[in-house]
C-alpha cells in the first residue's frame, strides 16, 4: 500500500510571498521510494495523497523581530511609527538588539524625515516603500482571518474556509489544500502546519496516520532599503513622477543593469553568512522582482539569468508589468551542467516606450575559434581555444523609442538606441581574455555605429575593476602599451597593443557623481565613489571582495545624463556581514542611470 516515510520543509522560516513546497518522501506498493506526487485524478493503487494547510493562531498577539526574524520582538521603536515607517521594521526582540542596529535603524528615521517636503506632506521615493504583503502592518486579527470568504492559495478550487479547531488558546486556520502553499500577510507571526495524509479512492477516508510538519513562525519579506534617483546636477528628483512613478519628462528614458546572481552559483558554501531561507531561489526570485519593478525603469538589463528562471519566472512576469524580453543564453562547451540552469544576459523593455528593430548575439566562442584560426599556429590552437572558450556572450539588441525627443532638429526623425548587454569572464587570471572579449564586444559595436547615426549604451558586469586593461580600454578609448594587464598574454592576442583602441566615445554613468558640482545629495554620493578612477568604491560585496565589476558606459556625444541611482555604503551593507542578505538578493548592486538624447551632427 501506498505510504509515507518522510516529509520536511526545504527552508527553515516561511516568508510571505515566497512559495513553501514540502519534500514528500512516498514508498510504493512495490516497495520502491519516490518523491512523485499522487493526486486524487491519478491514484496508485487506489490510493492518493490529500495535503491541508493550516494557520495556527494564539490569543496572544505576535509580532516577530525586524533584525532577527526568528524571533518573537519584545519592544517596538515609536520613532518609526510616528514616522510612518513600516510597522514590520519597527519590532525588535531585545534592548540590545535594537541597540546594535541603532546605527543602521536611525536611517530609516533620517529617509523618513528628508521625504517629508516644505508643505509637511511625504513623497515617495523612486524604489519607494512597498505597500505589498511583505512589508505593511503585523494583521494580528482573528476576525480578519476567520471572515476570508474563499481560500485561493495553490492550484486547488476555491472552497469556503473554515475554523477546524481550537484548543488550548489556540485556533486553526485551514489555508489550503494543495501542496504547495504561499504565506500570505495573513499568516504573519503565527506558526503553520502542513498535514498529508493518503487517502481511499473508493471511500475518500483517510488510510492510517497522516504525517505532519510545524513550520516556525512566518516573517514577512524584507525590503530593501528604498534608493532615490539622484539629478547630476544636485537636485534629488522624487518630486518629478508621472502617474506609474517614472520620470515624467518624455524625453528622458532610464537605464538598469543588474548582475542578479544566478541561483547554480548562489551556494550555502560560498555565501555561507547568508541565511539560508534568503539564500533559497524561491525567496530570492520575489525579492529580486520586487526591486526591479520597483526601479520602474524603461530598458532593464540582468546578467547571470539562468534559461529555466528567464522562461518560467522573469519573462512572465515583467510582461505582467509592460516589458519585453530578449535574451541570449550563455554557450556551453565548458559548462557541463544542466543546460536548463546554464545562464545568461537578459535585456527587458517598456512596449509604450520603445519597440523591438534588431537583436545581434555575440558569441565569444565563435570569436575565439576565428581568432585562432586567423593567428595562431595550429599546433597551439587546442591550447588557446582551451584558454579563450568561455562560454561569455553579449547580447545587442537596437530599439526604437516611441516617445518624442523634442527639439526642432529631430522633428520627424526616428530615435533609435542601441544597448549592449553583457556578462565578462570570470576568471581572474585571464586578464587576456577578459580584454579580448571586451575589444571584440567593442569592435562589433563599432560596425553598428559606421551603419546608422544611433546613440549607444554598453551594460554589464564585466568582472574588471577600475583601472584594469578593459575599464581603460571602455573608458579611455585605448590601453597603455606599459600597462601591467598587458603582461600576460601567451598567446600573443593582444598583439600590436596598437590595435586595443575604439572609436567609441563612451563615458561611464556613474562618473558623473565625481565630476560634477556640489549639490543635494552628491556630496554624500561622493564619499562613495574612488576619486582616482571616478567609479563606485563598489558594485559588487562579499565577504571576500569589495569592488566595482559593473558599468553603465554611454556615447556622450549623442546622449546626456541626467540623474543617477543613489550609490550603497559598505557600512550599511556590512551589517549583513556581505551580499547576498535577506534585504538585498544578489552579491551585487543594482545602477540605474536616466538618460537624455542630444540634438547632435555626426562627426
Amino acid at each position: 500500500m501506498l505510504s509515507v516515510l518522510r516529509v520536511h520543509l526545504p527552508s527553515d522560516i516561511p516568508i510571505v510571498g515566497c512559495e513553501l513546497t514540502p519534500y514528500v518522501l512516498l514508498r510504493r506498493p512495490d516497495k520502491t521510494a519516490t518523491t512523485d506526487d499522487v493526486p486524487e485524478s491519478a491514484p496508485l493503487d487506489g490510493h492518493f495523497l490529500r495535503y491541508k494547510w493550516y494557520r495556527i493562531q494564539s490569543d496572544r498577539k505576535v509580532a516577530v523581530c525586524s533584525v532577527h526574524p526568528s524571533e518573537q520582538a519584545t519592544l517596538q521603536c515609536l520613532g518609526c511609527v510616528k514616522s510612518k515607517i513600516p510597522v514590520a521594521k519597527s519590532y525588535h526582540c531585545s534592548p540590545k538588539c535594537f541597540s546594535d542596529a541603532w546605527q543602521h535603524h536611525r536611517v530609516l528615521h533620517d529617509r523618513a524625515a528628508s521625504a517629508v517636503n516644505e508643505n509637511g506632506n511625504e513623497e515617495e521615493e523612486l524604489f519607494g516603500r512597498f505597500n505589498s504583503s511583505g512589508s505593511g502592518a503585523i494583521n494580528t486579527s482573528l476576525s480578519g482571518s476567520a471572515s476570508s470568504a474563499s481560500l485561493t492559495n495553490g492550484s486547488a478550487p476555491l472552497y469556503p474556509a473554515a475554523v477546524t479547531q481550537r484548543s488550548g488558546g489556540e485556533t486553526w486556520f485551514e489555508v489550503g489544500r494543495c501542496k504547495t502553499y504561499t504565506p500570505s500577510a495573513d499568516d504573519i507571526g503565527h506558526v503553520l502546519k502542513f498535514e498529508c495524509v493518503v487517502v481511499d479512492a473508493e471511500t475518500k477516508l483517510p488510510v492510517g496516520h497522516g504525517n505532519t510538519i510545524l513550520t516556525s513562525r512566518v516573517i514577512p519579506a524584507p525590503s530593501p532599503t528604498p534608493r532615490r534617483l539622484i539629478s547630476v546636477s544636485g537636485v534629488d528628483v522624487i518630486g518629478h513622477l508621472d502617474s506609474d512613478g517614472r520620470i515624467s519628462s518624455s524625453g528622458n528614458f532610464t537605464v538598469l543593469s543588474y548582475n542578479i546572481l544566478s541561483d547554480v552559483y548562489a551556494t550555502s558554501e560560498t555565501y555561507s553568512y547568508c541565511p539560508s531561507w534568503a539564500l533559497s531561489w524561491p525567496y530570492r526570485r520575489q525579492n529580486l522582482l520586487r526591486e526591479i519593478v520597483g526601479y520602474r525603469a524603461d530598458i532593464v538589463c540582468l546578467q547571470e539569468v539562468q534559461s529555466d528562471h528567464y522562461e518560467e519566472f522573469f519573462a512572465p512576469e515583467l510582461d505582467k508589468h509592460g516589458y519585453q524580453a530578449l535574451y541570449k543564453r550563455k554557450t556551453n562547451e565548458v559548462y557541463n551542467g544542466n543546460t536548463h540552469t546554464i545562464d545568461g544576459c537578459a535585456t527587458f523593455f517598456r512596449r509604450d516606450r520603445f519597440s523591438h528593430v534588431k537583436k545581434y548575439e555575440v558569441e565569444f566562442n565563435k570569436a575565439a575559434q576565428s581568432l585562432t584560426e586567423a593567428v595562431v599556429p595550429s599546433a597551439q590552437r587546442k591550447t588557446a581555444l582551451n584558454r579563450l572558450v568561455k562560454d561569455n556572450v553579449a547580447l545587442i539588441v537596437v530599439l526604437e523609442a516611441k516617445f518624442s525627443n523634442q527639439g526642432a532638429d529631430n522633428l520627424g526623425k526616428r530615435q533609435l538606441l542601441c544597448v549592449a548587454n553583457t556578462h565578462v569572464s570570470v576568471h581572474h587570471d585571464l586578464k587576456d581574455v577578459k580584454l579580448w572579449q571586451v575589444l571584440t564586444l567593442l569592435k562589433g559595436l563599432e560596425k553598428i555605429a559606421t551603419s546608422a547615426d544611433i546613440p549607444m549604451l554598453v551594460c554589464g558586469d564585466f568582472n574588471s575593476v577600475p583601472g584594469s586593461a578593459p575599464h581603460s580600454l571602455l573608458a579611455m578609448g585605448k590601453v597603455d602599451s606599459l600597462h601591467p594587464d598587458l603582461v600576460a598574454d601567451p598567446l600573443g592576442i593582444l598583439r600590436p597593443h596598437s590595435k586595443l583602441t575604439h572609436q567609441l566615445p563612451l563615458v561611464s554613468a556613474y562618473s558623473s557623481f565625481a565630476r560634477l558640482g556640489v549639490g543635494l545629495g552628491l556630496e554624500q554620493q561622493r564619499r562613495r565613489m574612488d576619486p582616482g578612477t571616478n567609479e563606485p568604491l563598489f558594485t559588487n560585496c562579499t565577504r571576500d571582495f569589495l569592488g566595482t565589476l559593473d558599468y553603465i558606459f554611454y556615447t556622450a556625444d549623442s546622449l546626456t545624463v541626467e540623474s543617477l541611482l543613489e550609490l550603497l555604503d559598505e557600512e550599511s551593507l556590512r551589517k549583513d556581514t556581505a551580499l547576498p542578505s535577506p534585504e538585498w538578493s544578489s552579491d551585487h548592486i543594482a545602477l540605474l542611470a536616466e538618460f537624455r538624447c542630444k540634438s547632435r551632427q555626426r562627426r
